[in-house]
């Protein structure tokens, strides 16, 4: 079964905004925050500005949690 997406608040430099994600993907997400010992606002910060303009918040914060997947880094602390 494929899960829709669903909308999530998150607070991008002092400003609400919202990203509409898969739940296995905000699970993947929230776990990659955590894995890094900072807040999952802090993360979705670095992507958001680390995106190309034409690449969505929540196209980008999937890509991340794909490749943190492929590359073996997902639920890991860093070290």
């Amino acid at each position: 079964m494929i899960d829709r997406p669903r909308k999530h608040s998150l607070t991008l430099r002092g400003h609400r905004t919202s990203v509409s994600l898969e739940d296995d993907f905000w699970e993947g997400f929230r776990a990659l925050a955590a894995a890094e010992g900072r807040p999952i606002n802090d993360l979705a910060a670095e992507i958001d500005a680390k995106r190309h303009p034409e690449t969505g918040l929540a196209t980008a914060i999937r890509l991340h949690v794909y490749r943190a997947a492929r590359d073996g880094r997902a639920g890991r602390p860093r070290g």
